[in-house]
């Protein structure tokens, strides 16, 4: 199915029709819960503006976004540059267009004009107008190297209009230079190896440059009344490992309608694939809504390969500077989420991590384009959900040969936990680092700051090889599912041995997951020391995971499903936080992980509950979440971080990709 759509759209693109046979014969309809469900208008005030969202899709590395309807710009806001430092905008509209009369003056501008915005997953386009002109401008992503802007200028008045067009751009100072060679408008930066180039296309004009702007003198028209005239202009940003040569001989054979007809083939039957398999119980409209708000935050984060990065991935935010990279548990999750949609992007997502396994298994906890900017983490992973991101691609694609391919990585990271994080080689497994710093074995946890570690110590087991000094159910919880779906993998590729290893394991491994950290008085599951005779309380979000995991007994789940659905503990507002609102260290404004609601940590608790037949309470408190959490529901916000479970206000990053793929797996119907 994936290829009888790509090679559908690559016919569309290349198509020279200005009116495409699928414009004519079928109906985006999906399409329309993504119209306005972002509200990208922003007029930067500077490079480091990050008042408002962006908008990039092909997993390019720049964004635009709308101009403030006060700002008169007949343009777009942008583009935002990934490709520079951590994000940077370049100008607060690089490819500015500017109308005026034989006078020299302004036909259009902030003081007479109308002004429409809309945008979807597809393109943006706004319309501004007056008593004489209309004018309609469109924007579309050709590819992960270059988007198309289209000018359409019409004269709505009854008399002949002489107009004479000026293109232009003016840069923000951010290390970033103009020149111009050939008519072409050339962008170099001492920051970036990235190169920009904006095109006319098909017009006859002339340029002047001068280090931070620029001016594209375009040929006068004399437009009669009703007459259109239209201006096609293309702008890059592309790495140096990509050829320039053949990204403008794509530019020079496309055709505008046949590339947005395209990205509506392709982003609606994402939407269809999404909107088709939601939950019976979650058939509202509302929530076809909250799937395409999900999608398209997964869209804006996305990335081609550049630099050290050699599959696609998914940033977590490109919205906060410090999440422009690649994430190991991130991605697993974002995988996972992708997978219902898109399993060509979570089999590269998958890919992308991998790329960066040590011969022992281990995997970097995150990895970025360009290490001057910022280093790649070797002190240490993340939790072992690699084999479940794998196991949910394939269930939807059933290819063999990625199977084959990840399987022997994931067997081999597998094992790594237990050579280099079982202290004291029980079988049970602690989180830890590779530079025997205690901050690091927190990050491993990928829970930093939770209370279960305030008293944690340090050991270590061999040379690089480092644990905390307590046995954690989650990690533990994880490494049984692992074992489950490595049980099932090895099963699909012939390893029957291996299969029913995995499976011994993982029977050894519940057992011990029910015995050592469930706590019946509490009935909860908590970390214990070593020795496993004493848990370290505090109720948190880990309380679940062996729920998630099928690790419990159906008696233990009841009494966790008890503590969940508690008002006082977990079912607030937004249910299913990260620890029990009734704790002395409960703080979501200052806790991070100890008290903020991480969708990805709610998503586990509602799968554990849907795991022991307690639907009625996992839809209760999906519902209750996404009415309760600001801005899931409706348009205009974007999914955040994590959300205060007490107020439902939306805390930390916007644009949060795992929060997003959860939001999917929590109304799929699987």
């Amino acid at each position: 199915m994936k290829q009888l759509l790509f090679i559908l759209v690559i016919a569309i693109i290349f198509s020279c029709k200005t009116e495409t046979d699928i414009d004519k014969t079928q109906v985006f309809s999906f399409l329309n819960y993504s119209e306005n469900i972002l509200d990208y208008r922003i007029s930067p005030k500077d490079s480091i503006d990050k008042s408002g969202l962006m908008f990039s899709d092909q997993g390019a590395w720049f964004a635009y976004s709308l101009p403030d309807s006060s700002s008169g710009y007949l343009g777009f806001s942008g583009p935002f540059l990934m490709t520079q430092q951590n994000g940077k905008w370049s100008s607060y509209s690089l490819t500015h267009l500017n109308l005026y009369n034989d006078q020299q003056e302004s036909i259009v501008n902030k003081e007479n004009i109308k002004f429409t915005q809309n945008s979807d997953a597809t393109h943006l386009e706004q319309s501004l107008n007056n008593d004489k002109i209309h004018l309609k401008q469109d924007l579309v992503f050709l590819s992960g190297h270059t988007t198309l802007q289209r000018f359409i200028v019409t004269n709505i008045s009854d008399k002949i209009i002489d107009i004479y067009p000026l293109l232009s751009g003016e840069l923000f100072d951010n290390g970033i230079s103009i020149s111009n060679e050939n008519e072409t408008i050339i962008l170099k930066s001492d920051k970036s190896k990235a190169i920009g180039y904006i095109q006319i296309l098909g017009e006859m004009y002339s340029t002047k440059s001068d280090y931070f702007f620029y001016n594209s003198q375009l040929n006068a028209i004399s437009l009669k009344a009703n007459e259109s005239k239209e201006y096609l202009i293309s702008q890059s940003f592309i790495f140096p490992e990509y050829s320039w040569k053949s990204e403008k001989t794509l530019i020079e054979q496309s055709n505008f309608d046949s590339v947005l007809s395209a990205r509506k083939a392709e982003k609606n039957a994402e939407l269809k694939s999404l909107i088709s398999n939601k939950r019976k119980q979650f058939s509202d409209s509302i929530y076809s809504g909250v799937l395409a708000k999900a999608q398209l935050t997964l869209q804006n984060n996305w990335r081609i390969p550049a630099g050290e990065i050699k599959h696609e991935g998914l940033f977590p935010s490109y919205h906060y500077k410090w999440f422009n990279g690649f994430w190991s548990w991130d991605s697993w999750k974002h995988a996972a989420g992708l997978s219902y949609y898109n399993s060509d992007l979570a089999k590269k997502q998958m890919k992308l991590m991998f790329e960066f396994q040590n011969e022992d298994g281990f995997i970097a906890d995150c990895v970025f384009r360009d290490t001057l900017i910022e280093q790649h983490n070797y002190r240490d992973t993340k939790p072992p959900l690699s084999a479940w991101a794998v196991s949910k691609i394939f269930e939807k694609n059933q290819d063999i040969e990625f199977l084959k391919y990840m399987y022997p990585k994931l067997k081999k990271y597998h094992e790594w936990w237990y050579l280099k994080r079982d202290h004291d080689q029980d079988g049970l497994c602690e989180y830890g680092s590779t530079d025997g710093s205690l901050i690091a074995a927190k990050w491993e946890s990928g829970m930093d700051n939770a209370i279960r570690f305030d008293n944690s110590k340090i050991l270590k087991n061999s040379e690089g090889a480092y644990s905390l000094d307590q046995e954690s159910v989650d990690l533990n919880a994880y490494l049984f599912a692992e074992k489950k779906y490595l049980s099932e993998l090895a099963k699909t590729l012939g390893k029957t041995e291996e299969a029913i290893q995995f499976n011994k394991e993982a029977s050894l491994l519940k057992a011990r997951i029910q015995t050592q950290f469930y706590d019946k008085i509490d009935g909860w599951f908590y970390d214990t020391n070593l020795e496993g005779d004493a848990f370290i309380k505090g109720e948190g979000s880990e309380g679940w995971t062996a729920l998630w995991a099928k690790a419990a007994t159906q008696e233990q789940a009841e009494a966790v499903k008890n503590n969940m659905m508690n008002t006082e503990k977990f079912y607030t507002k937004v249910p299913f936080q990260t620890m029990s609102a009734d704790h002395e260290k409960f703080n979501p404004l200052k806790g991070y992980w100890r008290g903020p609601n991480w969708l990805d940590q709610a998503y586990f608790g509602v799968k554990g509950l849907r795991n022991y037949r307690f639907n009625e309470e996992a839809d209760k408190a999906t519902v209750q979440i996404f009415k309760g959490a600001e801005g899931i529901l409706g348009k205009g916000k974007s999914i955040r971080e994590n959300y205060h479970p007490l107020t439902g206000e939306g805390l930390n990053a916007q644009n949060f990709s795992w929060s997003a793929a959860h939001i999917i797996m929590l109304l799929m119907n699987d």
